[in-house]
């Protein structure tokens, strides 16, 4: 028999997420106001009350192990958790589990050596700092073997050359994690990552990218690496092991992604229904309209598969099987019915639904994000395609390629 029941463990962490985005994290969220967009003195404030709250509730670091002062939840754990999370922007912030830190965190508990543990991961696992992914460049888009920027070796260590682009949360980071070519053009071992501290005189950020939607705290950032010289202790893994670490680090946070998608969308149809219920037109409560309640159907719909396509492909991750093309159809789906559900929720409020007294306009213009970044449709759409027409070549069924469920 399948067993669809959480672990105790994980609903009991649930239950308290819950509470503390509903009591704690979405009421910081409405006494910012318009401020929730504006990383200042009274955010930065807020975020730090929400850290406190977080550590009182045991619920600080939900990602780490115990040792590393965390929760010690796995992928199907945090898969839980970042869905309560998604309903506030200031959630994940709060429990120290936001990207792009989350993801640095797992990527530097696998693959570093000991003392880069202590000297970026042990700051970081505290809430002391930030940090930054800086693998996009502006012309090698979504391939990632066409990444220009390169490291030289020299006496003593590295020289880094090279524009990275969209690089989030680089304006607040302590350091990054930068991905540089250390070998030959088109080949996957051809890649390292590197650890540079953001005080670095080589390391530059030139601007915050102004963007549709909210900015994360450090925006996103166009930066600029020039003869910037790191100790051979910056190496982060092996050499020629970036492009395979990247992968490691990338498919969990596109889930992660997800997963807080889940909790936007579901926060916006929570509104829809209690606008549905409220509100009357023509002494009728819009609940009663076949148009409004297709809308409210179609979105529990979506939320429904969403959640079954996030748990299964944690679930793969957590076992450490293949899940590549999971993730993959998880970003498409997730990304594209998180637009549906919310543009729904807003035209639903009217006026109200477009105006800055909810947050569904900002919901609205953060989820146009969510179809481009970590991959547009386009091309998980491709590699997804890909699979399947490589097992339909095998001569077996395509099934393997659509999740491989029973």
């Amino acid at each position: 028999m399948i067993d669809f029941e959480l672990p105790a463990e994980i609903a009991d962490v649930q239950k308290k997420v819950a509470a503390f985005v509903r009591d704690a994290a979405i009421p910081a969220e409405l006494e910012l106001g318009a401020d929730v967009e504006v990383e200042g003195e009274r955010f930065n404030e807020v975020i730090e009350r929400l850290r406190a709250e977080a550590k009182q509730r045991n619920l600080f670091n939900p990602h780490l192990p115990p040792e590393w002062g965390g929760v010690g939840l796995g992928p199907l754990g945090m898969a839980i958790v970042s869905q309560e999370c998604g309903a506030s922007s200031l959630a994940s912030l709060g429990l120290n589990a936001m990207a792009p830190d989350e993801g640095n965190m797992h990527l530097l508990l696998h693959a570093g050596a000991p003392e880069q543990l202590e000297r970026y991961l042990r700051p970081l696992s505290e809430g002391r700092v930030r940090s930054c992914f800086a693998m996009t460049e502006r012309a090698a888009g979504s391939d990632p073997l066409g990444l220009a920027t390169t490291a030289e070796p020299d006496d003593d260590g590295w020289v880094i050359n090279g524009d990275k682009w969209f690089i989030s949360g680089a304006a607040r980071a302590a350091f990054a994690i930068v991905v540089a070519r250390t070998g030959e053009a088109g080949d996957r071992d051809a890649f390292s990552l590197f650890l540079v501290d953001a005080d670095n005189p080589g390391w530059s950020v030139v601007r915050e990218i102004p963007v549709m939607g909210t900015a994360s705290p450090g925006g996103h950032c166009e930066v600029v690496l020039k003869d910037c010289r790191v100790g051979a202790d910056a190496l982060l893994g092996q050499l020629g092991s970036g492009y395979a670490l990247a992968q490691v680090r990338l498919g969990p946070a596109r889930l992660a992604h997800c997963m807080r998608w889940i909790g936007v969308a579901q926060r916006a149809l929570d509104l829809a229904a209690e606008r549905a219920l409220t509100r009357e037109t023509f002494g009728e409560p819009l609940a009663g309209r076949q148009t409004v309640q297709n809308w409210l159907a179609d979105s529990a719909i979506e939320l429904y598969a969403s959640r079954l396509m996030v748990l299964h492909a944690a679930y793969l991750i957590e076992r450490g099987d293949e899940y590549r093309q999971e993730v993959s159809m998880a970003k498409v789906y997730v990304s594209e019915i998180l637009n549906k559900i919310v543009d729904r929720a807003l035209q639903l409020h009217g006026s109200l639904g477009y105006s800055g007294d909810l947050p569904l306009e900002r919901f609205y213009r953060d989820a146009r994000a969510a179809r481009i970044y970590d991959g547009p449709s386009e091309v998980h759409r491709m590699v997804i395609a890909r699979n399947v027409l490589k097992a339909a070549t095998s001569g077996d069924s395509t099934k393997s390629a659509t999740g491989g469920l029973a």
